[in-house]
């Protein structure tokens, strides 16, 4: 069986990094963008770790879990929809999104195996 707080595993620790360092990054968005990407990309990268928590209430029940697996993975895949308009504005560079990205397709993963071995979890 895996670990028993999920603050403990790879993946929870990895999409809090994420969305660590996206909020770091969205201080420097223009104040125009409060209400649409800052917010968002700050909901959206956060919602990851918390949907995770929430699956973790819902282990004896397989279903739940996935469920609640996937809706993380869901909030990751809009993270990196706002990344895209991030660098598309100018307001994070290249570097940054390349990064940032790779950070987002790993989370990805570890959830996506998540959803195929819940059992592990």
């Amino acid at each position: 069986m895996g670990a028993k707080n999920v603050k403990e595993t790879t993946v929870y620790k990895k999409a809090f990094a994420l969305a660590m360092q996206i909020f770091e990054l969205s201080k420097q968005f223009p104040p125009e963008e409060k209400y649409s990407l800052t917010d968002q990309i700050r909901r959206s990268s956060r919602s990851v770790c918390i949907c995770l928590l929430k699956a973790y209430r819902k282990k004896l029940y397989p279903a739940h879990f996935v469920s609640k697996v996937s809706d993380s993975d869901m909030e990751n895949s809009e993270t990196s929809g706002w990344l895209d308009f991030a660098v598309a504005c100018n307001y994070i560079s290249n570097e940054q999104f390349v990064s940032l990205i790779a950070q987002n397709e790993e989370v990805g993963k570890l959830l996506n195996h998540m959803i195929n071995n819940p059992d592990k979890y």
